[in-house]
């Protein structure tokens, strides 16, 4: 569990007690994710309620788009890549199955991200399903970020939408 939040986030130990606890973090603050091993503990059940995915948002579309491609070559592909209009998200699962977004925001302010929210979004709150691949071939080939940023109109998509696999 440590290598792989290390890896997908490219994080660093900032305290370990060896097989209790750990501290990681990505950049200036003293830890962003905790790891701990909690002996009583049992599995979660598929498909139990809890929390449902934690998000990490890069700056810009380049990073999250080279973060692909390096978790990519190392075997870690998303399960799930969508816009849901205020982002464009890749979808991870960590060995215990939780859920993990990399997104990179849409919008250059939050004026604008609560101006679609309010307008755009409660027609479709899922968004529309991307190709990863397909993406980061256009990216590369400069198609300008405001297209590929843009949602298409493509009706509602509500929960039955949500990818859970």
């Amino acid at each position: 569990m440590l290598t792989w939040y290390k890896t997908v986030l490219g994080a660093w130990t900032t305290f370990e007690a060896p097989g209790v606890l750990c501290f990681m973090t990505y950049d200036e603050e003293h830890h962003r994710v905790a790891i701990a091993n909690v002996p009583t503990l049992t599995e979660r059940p598929a498909k139990a309620v809890g929390l449902e995915h934690v998000a990490f948002t890069y700056g810009t579309l380049g990073d999250l788009v080279a973060t692909y491609e390096r978790l990519k070559t190392l075997g870690i592909e998303p399960y799930w890549t969508i816009n849901h209009g205020p982002t464009i998200s890749f979808y991870y699962r960590d060995p215990d199955s939780n859920q993990i977004e990399l997104q990179v925001d849409n919008f250059a302010t939050i004026e604008e991200t609560n101006a679609f929210l309010a307008k755009e979004f409660p027609k479709n709150p899922i968004g529309v399903e991307i190709d990863a691949d397909d993406f980061v071939r256009r990216f590369h080939d400069g198609v300008p970020e405001s297209e590929l940023r843009t949602r298409p109109d493509t009706g509602s998509g509500g929960f039955d939408a949500v990818r859970t696999s």
